[in-house]
């Protein structure tokens, strides 16, 4: 039974050091300790970061800075920053009804002080838990002063009697309501200047000035900041004072393998449909992830905005979409994505890509397309690339074409991607798929001959299908 009365509190072990008097960045340290000793994950669901990221977010933890992530858009910074609450108390004591979450032992805000004055040991206890404990702010050009720390409020003033000057009438901010806790500015860069120069006064002194009236907060709170470095430029900057008062600058990174981006990918995506999951085979997977990979490095694609790994994760719930619905409509009871339902989540992409001018020449819709074909190239060349596709090549120059529909069932399909010499074969020796599986295998047969179109060795298009490379045209 948790203590409800000041006089409870004082005979409970929360009256007692450790706990007693811990500030909140004490109490993350000592938490993260606890967990590093018992070998337990520490930021389970953000994946990639284990030797890189994670090790300097540890380290920043355990020298109780505040701490900034620096990265691009996609990068799990927000992610990161909701997981510290794990490392916070299950619950703490705070006074009730206290705006500031006032430590019983050591209230800081004259509500606080008063009301043990007047009730002692009766005075009322509320619990926080971590989750209570977490305060989280997008910056915005339009915030103020009076939104982060505070500002007068003439109506309690007048209800209440008192002056201006009087801290009781003051209407306290969301730093000051973050107090014993967490308080995280996302796109710090996008503050104004005098705002974030409130922030670092908090930081260092702890002094908050409303409306010229000094007001003394020693607030106890782990302050956690994300910017994205292309924002120092674009639209605003971290001013040098309050720069130099983080005490950790941790820089994070997209997945630096496909195969891990696809783990996060499939983490995150959306493709569990209820009575018809989807099956997806990795290469499709592959496929969708080398999309974001080969945008990465594409340079008509602006790379200082960088290529959020939301791209992948889109495309891929917008492939099983179309492969949902084509579902249904043909009447299968599996829905397995292809090749040519990646095509379909187009407009996944082209929504997350910033062009540079080359790029916007070509236009968002081609690049995209060009991606795709890039992908399935360089994953056929991953995973099969001794195989020989000569027969098949060979028959597209012979004067072979094929156009085969999107919405066609697995085994019409099949039936047509049979009728190319050597490619359900091809198939099959490359261990993409097995004859058997009609679904597998068609979705195989998609990404050879796509692979093949990338390579220049056929020629593909959505109004044509698949032909040779060099078509002869009679007038």
């Amino acid at each position: 039974m948790l203590p409800r009365t000041l006089g409870q509190l004082r005979e409970s072990p929360w009256a007692d050091p450790p706990l007693r008097g811990r500030s909140v960045r004490d109490e993350l340290r000592g938490n993260l300790l606890a967990r590093l000793e018992r070998d337990e994950p520490l930021l389970p669901g953000v994946l990639g970061y284990e030797d890189t990221i994670l090790p300097q977010l540890v380290n920043a933890l355990l020298a109780r800075h505040h701490f900034i992530l620096l990265g691009l858009r996609g990068q799990a910074k927000s992610r990161i920053l909701r997981a510290l609450t794990s490392f916070l108390d299950e619950r703490i004591p705070v006074i009730a009804g206290s705006e500031v979450n006032d430590d019983p032992f050591a209230p800081i805000s004259r509500f606080g002080r008063e009301r043990i004055a007047e009730c002692g040991d009766a005075t009322a206890i509320a619990w926080l838990t971590r989750d209570q404990r977490y305060v989280e702010k997008l910056a915005t050009p339009d915030v103020t002063i009076a939104d982060l720390i505070g500002d007068l409020d003439p109506i309690k003033a007048a209800r209440g009697g008192h002056l201006l000057s009087d801290e009781l009438t003051m209407h306290f901010g969301l730093l000051p309501r973050a107090n014993r806790g967490i308080f995280a500015i996302n796109e710090l860069p996008d503050l104004s200047g005098k705002v974030q120069v409130g922030l670092f006064n908090v930081m260092q002194e702890g002094d908050v000035q409303i409306k010229g009236y000094p007001v003394r907060l020693p607030l106890d709170v782990l302050l956690a900041f994300t910017a994205n470095p292309e924002d120092y430029t674009a639209r605003g900057k971290i001013i040098t004072p309050l720069k130099d008062r983080i005490g950790s600058e941790i820089v994070t990174h997209y997945p630096r393998s496909v195969e891990l981006g696809m783990a996060i990918t499939a983490q995150e995506a959306w493709t569990a449909r209820g009575a018809r999951d989807a099956e997806i085979p990795d290469f499709v997977q592959e496929v969708v992830e080398r999309i974001a990979f080969e945008a990465r490095k594409d340079k008509r694609i602006d790379q200082r905005s960088g290529v959020s790994q939301r791209l992948p994760i889109s495309v891929l719930e917008n492939a099983v979409s179309n492969a949902e619905r084509r579902a249904l409509a043909a009447g299968e009871e599996r829905v397995v994505p292809r090749v040519s339902d990646i095509y379909s989540a187009v407009p996944s992409i082209t929504g997350k890509l910033e062009l540079e001018y080359e790029g916007e020449m070509a236009g968002g819709d081609t690049i995209a397309r060009e991606l795709i074909r890039k992908a399935a190239g360089a994953t056929l060349d991953a995973r099969a690339s001794d195989i020989d596709l000569e027969p098949i090549v060979a028959w597209f120059d012979q004067g072979g074409a094929l156009r085969i529909s999107n919405e066609e069932p697995a085994e019409i399909s099949l039936r047509g991607f049979d009728t190319v010499p050597g490619l359900v074969d091809a198939v099959v020796e490359s261990g993409l798929a097995t004859r058997t599986s009609a679904p597998h295998a068609v979705a195989a047969c998609e990404l050879i001959l796509e692979a093949l179109a990338f390579r220049k060795r056929i020629s593909g298009s959505e109004e044509l299908g698949w032909t040779r490379a060099r078509p002869k045209w009679h007038g």
